[in-house]
């Protein structure tokens, strides 16, 4: 299971990438993993703002269905059409051409709020 150290992390599993204030989002390998195989994703929340924690959208795999939370407050500036036709990548590739959405972030300072690596991987050892 990777872990990258140069993105933060949520205890609910999404992760998040900070390039300035714009920031990419998806789901750790973890979280695709303890899904399955993933047939579905549903975000119609572009355009919109919402605060850390709010569900911006939903993963749907063969067994179960899972919301999608924010890390932190922003509004969503872009949602990965990739996933629309192929839903797959979030399963082969997570941190890459899996991602879900990009957000314009509010509020720089909540990233502290975040897990790092290490304490991301401390947060799956101890379930």
């Amino acid at each position: 299971m990777s872990i990258p150290a140069d993105i933060k992390y949520t205890k609910d599993h999404e992760w998040i990438k900070f390039e300035g204030e714009i920031a990419t989002v998806g789901i750790t390998d973890f979280a695709q993993g303890e899904l399955g195989d993933i047939v579905y994703v549903e975000i119609d929340t572009l355009n919109s703002k919402l605060d850390a924690e709010e569900v911006f959208g939903s993963v749907e795999a063969v067994k179960t269905v899972s919301d999608l939370f924010m890390p932190v407050t922003g509004e969503i500036i872009e949602i990965n059409e990739l996933l629309e036709d192929t839903p797959e990548i979030v399963n082969e590739d997570p941190y890459g051409d899996g991602w879900m959405v990009k957000i314009r972030c509010s509020d720089l300072d909540q990233s502290k709020n975040l897990l790092d690596h290490k304490s991301y991987d401390t947060l799956l050892k101890n379930g």
